[in-house]
């Protein structure tokens, strides 16, 4: 029993690192209508940041916070000069220019940083509070660290200006325009939010699995599946489909097909998903006259 719980709370730490993500990919799809494949790399990158600032001797939340500035700027910049010159283009050409930016970001980080794998600093005490034993101080404050991130997004879809104008731009782009929304500075904007969540996800990603140019591979699979399992078009189903990715990918690399066979996991759920609720469980089912 002591083993099923601890690989179940594992999961929730790892889950919510996959829910950053997802939450990213749903925010691009929203845009777009297409999956960013390069969103993995740009949290790669960015983690490559934060951990450049922590060598120089930065104090560890300060290059954290630089870091998700940073990403939010080159998460702008990439829409603004990349994406928004193909965004009238066929969905081929976009998806062309996705897996070039992500081979582009992973290169120019292998030649920068080299492709030798770094340990990455976690901020968390070594003892976890309370007594508790079912999980690693790092998962304990990844968990914290992703709750935290989420209702700060709540918040500011919710309750500010700018992110109802956010979220009226990506669901009614002609609407929005005819009363003044300048769509085009919202999806950049929207751009710059999902890379500095990304960030996130990679910073707390990269001392459980060491940073590499190649670290976020496996990381973008899964949060691709919770984003189906959720809904591709629902950010908190993208959510919830994190925490339920992570928790199956643990407990079933544990006792069911074995560590070895667990990014397949991620296939299963995602090959699932489409033959049998294609919308996800709490996406909206898209119907057309014809």
């Amino acid at each position: 029993m002591d083993a099923l719980l601890q690989q179940v709370f594992a999961g929730l730490a790892t889950g919510g690192i996959y829910a950053s993500l997802a939450l990213a990919l749903v925010m691009i799809y929203q845009a777009t209508h297409l999956v960013n494949f390069a969103q993995g790399e740009m949290a790669m990158f960015s983690t490559y940041i934060a951990w450049a600032l922590i060598e120089a001797g930065m104090p560890y939340w300060a290059a954290f916070f630089i870091t998700i500035g940073i990403a939010f700027v080159l998460g702008a910049v990439i829409e603004r000069v990349v994406i928004r010159p193909v965004e009238n283009a066929s969905v081929l050409a976009v998806v062309v220019v996705f897996i070039g930016l992500l081979v582009i970001l992973n290169s120019v980080a292998g030649w920068i940083f080299t492709y030798t794998i770094k340990s990455f600093p976690s901020p968390f005490p070594r003892e976890l509070p309370f007594g508790l034993r079912f999980m690693s101080p790092h998962q304990l404050g990844a968990i914290g660290v992703t709750v935290v991130v989420l209702l700060l997004l709540y918040a500011f879809f919710r309750f500010t200006p700018l992110g109802l104008a956010m979220r009226a731009a990506a669901q009614n782009p002609e609407s929005s325009r005819l009363v003044g929304i300048r769509v085009g500075w919202m999806l950049a904007l929207g751009w710059g939010l999902a890379a500095a969540i990304g960030s996130v996800a990679g910073m707390m990603v990269a001392p459980i699995v060491y940073l590499d140019p190649n670290m976020m591979s496996g990381v973008l699979l899964y949060a691709f599946a919770a984003a189906l399992v959720g809904g591709i078009d629902n950010p908190w189903g993208a959510v919830i489909g994190g925490f339920v990715v992570g928790v199956l990918e643990n407990v079933l690399g544990a006792f069911v097909i074995g560590n070895e066979l667990k990014l397949s996991v991620a296939l299963i759920i995602i090959i699932g998903v489409l033959l049998v609720k294609p919308s996800g469980f709490f996406g909206r089912v898209q119907v057309t006259r014809v």
